[in-house]
């Protein structure tokens, strides 16, 4: 293919982002639908496939996760994760239990076997971050009193990737049990040992990264992700945990300037990550999956609503807030594509990709509806009841009465 045809189609492609994010800024919603939809327009089987950009593409969606899950690592410290798995894990325990479940039943009842059940647990346990965050922004709650529990569930969330992925690759490696065995004990033992490297010596690896030339101190991080993630791909634990890891090990100053440094990198390069996992499936592969995703993603929005309202009471918080909250966790968005696309890339069920792709399309729609709405449709249905106690309070006085 002709050099200048490739940089026509990645021309077209970055340029097509940036106007399909500012036309989902200017509407106040998500652009993960849209990257998704153009993904799904130009992929085999749509209206224009894009043939000579796709090995550009495959590699930009690679580095795109690795950048996704690096800066949530740049989010949190070790010592952040310890007391966050402490103190909020009844949350954590039942947004599990309320969200995985009806995403691994439902791959067990479509035949998929266990190890798509784990894949699909995954995309339905884990909410949007990013676009929670757009939404609490959005609406002014973000000094709501219910916030701190939304935050919460979704820190708690976040943090169980570091047990999560490892376990799911370990499974997507298709080895024996003994093989298999040994991948989840080093990707373990490799999350273990990063986070006592970093309890410990934390502030020595941020010294030695650190740098006051924000050039050096961006290739410094750039490449020891890419290096790590790498080397963890090639011990078959998964890119992604090597980048979760290496932001999990930086703290303090280094991990603000990466993190600002970064995020253009991040929003470029997840972007096109969005656009491949469209580009690799098949529009008409969705109509099959759609009832079930449809129904999936109805589970799911009942069950993320009962967590927030569940977490908030915990937390004492009063009726409104409980729902507010409630509503508010129900988007799902990147990390749910990222942990389908690992799985499609590993070659399990070839339904997942559809499925997880009108899925997150749903919820990712759904979800600002939610917050915004639960909380005032739970109030009037509230009122439209009749108190319990002033019906029967004429009943309580006649018996009286008569005796």
């Amino acid at each position: 293919m002709h050099p200048a045809v490739l940089l026509i189609e990645l021309g077209a492609i970055i340029l097509g982002l940036g106007l399909l994010g500012r036309i989902a800024g200017r509407y106040g919603f998500s652009p993960i639908p849209l990257y998704l939809l153009a993904g799904l327009a130009f992929g085999h089987g749509g209206l224009l496939p894009l043939d000579a950009s796709e090995e550009f593409v495959s590699i930009g969606a690679e580095i795109g996760v690795i950048l996704l899950l690096l800066m949530l690592g740049l989010e949190y410290t070790a010592s952040d994760l310890v007391t966050n798995l402490k103190t909020q894990f009844p949350a954590g325990a039942v947004d599990f239990v309320l969200n995985a479940v009806p995403g691994a039943v439902a791959a067990l009842l479509l035949g998929w076997g266990p190890v798509a059940a784990v894949v699909l647990a995954g995309v339905t346990w884990i909410s949007s971050s990013g676009v929670i965050a757009k939404v609490l922004s959005d609406l002014g709650r973000v000094g709501n009193r219910e916030t701190p529990v939304v935050l919460s569930v979704l820190v708690l969330e976040d943090l169980s990737m570091a047990v999560y992925l490892p376990i799911l690759t370990a499974l997507l490696a298709g080895a024996g049990l003994l093989t298999g065995s040994i991948t989840l004990v080093i990707a373990l033992g490799a999350a273990a040992t990063v986070l006592v490297l970093a309890l410990r010596y934390g502030r020595l690896i941020s010294q030695f990264v650190s740098s006051d030339d924000p050039e050096k101190l961006l290739l410094v991080v750039f490449g020891l992700t890419l290096l790590v993630a790498g080397i963890a791909q090639q011990l078959q634990v998964s890119a992604a945990v090597g980048a979760f890891l290496v932001g999990i090990a930086l703290s303090g100053e280094v991990a603000d300037g990466a993190h600002t440094l970064l995020s253009p990198l991040r929003d470029l390069f997840a972007g096109v990550f969005f656009v491949f996992f469209g580009l690799s499936t098949d529009p008409a592969s969705i109509p099959p999956v759609l009832i079930p995703a449809l129904l999936l993603a109805v589970v799911t929005v009942i069950t993320k609503i009962a967590t927030g309202y569940w977490a908030a009471r915990r937390a004492g918080i009063g009726e409104r807030g409980r729902w507010r909250a409630g509503g508010t966790l129900v988007a799902r968005g990147e990390f749910s594509i990222v942990i389908a696309g690992i799985a499609v890339t590993a070659g399990i069920q070839p339904d997942l990709g559809p499925l997880a792709t009108a899925y997150v399309l749903i919820l990712v729609i759904v979800g600002p509806l939610t917050a915004r709405y639960v909380e005032p449709i739970a109030r009037r249905l509230r009122r439209s009841r009749p108190p319990a106690a002033a019906t029967e309070a004429p009943v309580e006085a006649s018996t009286s009465s008569e005796g």
